[in-house]
């Protein structure tokens, strides 16, 4: 079983979610851009999701985390929830 760390910031837009890409890739500072712009409530934690296995994230955000290496920003991400910008922080 693959399990898999995240961290992420989930906008509204995909035009906030690229700014957001290209910010990080600026070097900004990924968990403070979490804490001002995520409408998720692990906005507060910077982002952090913390470890979760397959089938417990919506599968297009599952699909992103695992093809993803450790590292490795990808997004943006759409959901039902909104878009997302996803840091692989582990993968065990």
């Amino acid at each position: 079983m693959v399990q898999c760390n995240a961290s992420h910031i989930l906008v509204g837009t995909m035009a906030e979610a690229q700014e957001l890409m290209q910010r990080i890739k600026s070097g900004e500072n990924f968990e403070a851009l979490a804490r001002k712009h995520s409408k998720c409530p692990s906005g507060k934690d910077g982002g952090k999701l913390g470890w979760f296995s397959r089938g417990q994230m919506v599968a297009p955000f599952e699909k992103a985390c695992l093809a993803g290496k450790e590292g490795e920003v990808v997004g943006p991400v759409k959901t039902q929830f909104g878009w997302h910008v996803i840091r692989i922080d582990g993968k065990k």
